[in-house]
């Protein structure tokens, strides 16, 4: 049975990223990432991060949370079994993680990922 290795990251929406990215700032999260302008910016928080993404107000979409997995197309495939509906199937990410999504009862939304080898 494949398992959840770890909270990889929690990625929460914003109206407006310039007062999101001053926020977290001054709060000493270290910026690796994205910025005041961007559609998308992530923090270090510790072994995890902390993303930001822009969405406009009203739109319902809270954010997500990252769960790194120890085999994605298992999970994925075990999420299948078990009657469950993704998004999509595990895709490779420009951000070098192989990944997918699903919804849960309440509408939250979680990414199962792990990062893909260097090259």
């Amino acid at each position: 049975m494949p398992e959840v290795t770890s909270l990889s990251a929690v990625t929460l929406a914003t109206a407006d990223m310039a007062a999101a990215t001053s926020f977290y700032e001054a709060l000493g999260f270290e910026r690796i990432y994205g910025g005041p302008q961007a559609g998308f910016t992530s923090y270090r928080a510790g072994q995890s991060y902390l993303n930001l993404i822009a969405a406009e107000t009203g739109s319902g979409f809270w954010g997500r949370a990252i769960f790194y997995v120890d085999d994605v197309d298992a999970f994925h495939a075990n999420a299948i079994k078990a009657g469950l509906t993704p998004e999509f199937e595990p895709r490779d990410a420009p951000w070098r993680e192989r990944y997918f999504h699903i919804v849960d009862p309440d509408g939250h939304e979680l990414s199962f990922a792990r990062p893909l080898a260097r090259e």
